[in-house]
């Protein structure tokens, strides 16, 4: 028997065509996964999964990676996308969980919750930057997948207008930050108003500038030295300490605070996403 043609996308074929190559290999369904809010110390990570329907209806105007639209524009994308969307399913996991569990892990379960919740099954999935294992369909992980396939850039606008409007909320809970600004990284602003005031309940205190502050912050506070606190290696500034104790988890392991947002063409739903036993189950 002779072997299947091997298809061959190229990148200057445009956002789209890596998904109607897929379908046209038999992917009716083809999900895109992507998070924001990765290398923030304050707030939550959010990830999204995002099946566009084939043909020109798919064909989201101005869709793009989230990083280059303006604010107003990846607004304006975000309405075209949610209505637009086969299924789409966002999962809220916060800056406690994060510390808990930490960063890689949250966002491999969250993909996993965000592809398991949406309302359509995906045929194949394509996730950027790196692969999720245990999804029960064919996937791949594509290099800049947001500037490259079409399902990943409308999650990662899904992802990043979800977790702005999430940002401007707490700015308003917690006003000094700037955390309508900055949305949580780490810009001289932000610096200068940890160092002024210390962490807030939304900043990721795993984290090694988080955690410096606090313990400058406590130091001001009782009069003595801060500590230095240790460095873990990792390369997303990381470190373990006793409020943040290194945890591993299952394949199918959320948490009690992760938030799952859920939406068909015809059905939208908000579910709460209890905490699974370590029996490696996908939930």
């Amino acid at each position: 028997m002779l072997p299947s043609p091997r298809t061959v996308v190229r990148r200057e074929a445009g956002i789209f065509a890596l998904e109607r190559a897929l379908q046209r290999r038999g992917f009716r369904a083809v999900a895109g996964a992507d998070e924001a809010g990765r290398g923030a110390c304050a707030g939550p990570l959010v990830v999204a999964a995002v099946i566009l329907p084939p043909g020109r209806r798919g064909e989201v105007p101005g869709l793009a990676d989230s990083k280059l639209l303006t604010p107003a524009a990846r607004e304006r994308v975000y309405e075209e996308v949610v209505a637009r969307a086969v299924s789409y399913a966002v999962v809220v996991i916060p800056a406690t969980e994060v510390d808990r569990e930490g960063l890689q892990v949250c966002n491999l379960a969250g993909m996993r919750r965000a592809l398991a919740a949406l309302a359509t099954p995906a045929d194949y999935v394509l996730t950027d930057g790196f692969p999720v294992a245990g999804l029960g369909v064919p996937g791949l992980a594509v290099w800049k997948g947001d500037r490259v396939a079409a399902c990943i850039a409308a999650a990662s606008v899904v992802a990043k207008v979800t977790r702005d409007r999430i940002m401007v909320e707490l700015d308003q809970k917690y006003p000094g930050y700037g955390f309508a600004e900055h949305k949580g990284y780490s810009t001289d602003d932000h610096v200068a108003a940890l160092a002024e005031r210390g962490p807030c309940p939304e900043h990721r205190f795993s984290y090694v500038n988080v955690a410096t502050a606090a313990a400058a912050l406590a130091s001001r506070a009782s009069g003595t030295a801060a500590a230095a606190p240790r460095r873990s290696g990792s390369r997303t500034g990381v470190t373990r300490s006793d409020r943040a104790p290194a945890m591993e988890l299952g394949p199918g392991d959320g948490g009690e605070d992760a938030v799952v947002r859920s939406a068909g063409r015809r059905r939208r739903s908000t579910v709460s996403v209890a905490s699974q036993a370590r029996e490696g189950r996908t939930g």
